[in-house]
């Protein structure tokens, strides 16, 4: 029981941690000045989704299905995160997509992201003890709090989303303006 307990705390840290990576994404985005790809919107996408399982921890309580859901949402991401990689390192001409970030662009943040991901999801499939579960009676102010970002920050992908591609059917590869506006 102590080990759920404590996954089920860590769901909150694992999901305030996702958040954090999205939120920085949109700092980079309007600090910046560079607007993602479509590849940068499929691994916040694949963000999103893996975050999904920390949420659903915390709304239903600790299940084993949840963190593999997120194992998936991370191998997804993942290989869009590698596809990108590839793209730039293949190019001896390419400088890479954006401004680098402490050495590294987004989409190798994004990759070791999704690893990360992948590796804490295994631990807590690993330690968690068959047939036990926790969730408490009653959600706390701090549950809500996470559970509420965690939508704000998914409405406000969408948000950006559909300002940068307005009424199109596809972004352009190198993306320089929203086109709700033009």
């Amino acid at each position: 029981m102590a080990v759920a307990r404590t996954t089920y705390f860590l769901a909150h840290i694992y999901l305030l941690a996702l958040l954090g990576v999205l939120l920085g994404a949109f700092g980079v985005q309007f600090g910046f000045g560079e607007l993602p790809c479509p590849l940068c919107y499929l691994q916040r996408m694949g963000m999103a989704l893996a975050a999904i399982g920390p949420a659903l921890v915390i709304l239903h309580g600790v299940k084993v299905r949840f963190f593999g859901m997120t194992i998936v949402a991370a191998a997804l991401g993942g290989s869009v995160s590698v596809r990108q990689i590839l793209l730039h390192i293949c190019s001896s001409t390419d400088p890479g997509y954006g401004t680098p970030v402490l050495g590294f662009h987004l989409y190798t943040w994004a990759f070791i992201v999704f690893v990360v991901m992948t590796v804490v999801s295994a631990i807590h499939l690993w330690i968690h003890e068959e047939g036990t579960t926790y969730r408490p009676e009653k959600l706390g102010g701090f549950s809500k709090f996470c559970l509420w970002l965690f939508a704000a920050v998914l409405a406000a992908n969408a948000v950006i989303a559909f300002l940068e591609a307005g009424f199109h059917w596809y972004l352009p590869g190198n993306p320089e303006e929203y086109r709700i506006f033009q």
